[in-house]
């Protein structure tokens, strides 16, 4: 079709999602973006959020975790650490991480502010997609 373009996102695990797109949402380091046939050519660098793919009349979401993406006009490969459909995510486990993360930013001493930061919103993401489901 005209308005759709392919759409790819791999993992180490899998081929997370494979098919044809009207548009796709995720976050960037920079922003949150929407993505649409004949986009500007780019690569960018995913931040943890909210993954949406419009296909067919309907959205599907997902928690994308980190990673980058690549977009041509025809096509968009998205490269990830983690995509977590809603009923993948475990969620008394983001709980604990989001916890130990909190406990983490809390803490007085020598920690590692920013690693520690992307932990509580992973633990976010994970959450957020998992009770939108």
């Amino acid at each position: 079709m005209e308005n759709t373009f392919k759409l790819r996102i791999i993992t180490p695990d899998e081929v997370f999602y494979e098919g044809d797109v009207y548009m796709v949402e995720f976050n960037t380091i920079q922003g949150r973006i929407g993505v649409y046939a004949k986009h500007i050519p780019m690569t960018t660098v995913i931040y943890p959020g909210i993954l949406k793919i419009h296909e067919g009349g309907k959205v599907t979401s997902a928690a994308l975790i980190s990673g980058f993406v690549q977009i041509l006009k025809e096509s968009v490969t998205i490269v990830a650490k983690a995509c977590e459909r809603p009923d993948q995510i475990d969620e008394e486990r983001a709980r604990q991480a989001k916890v130990r993360a909190q406990r983490r930013l809390s803490e007085k001493g020598n920690i590692d502010m920013a690693r520690a930061e992307l932990a509580l919103v992973r633990a976010l993401v994970r959450l957020e997609a998992k009770n939108k489901h």
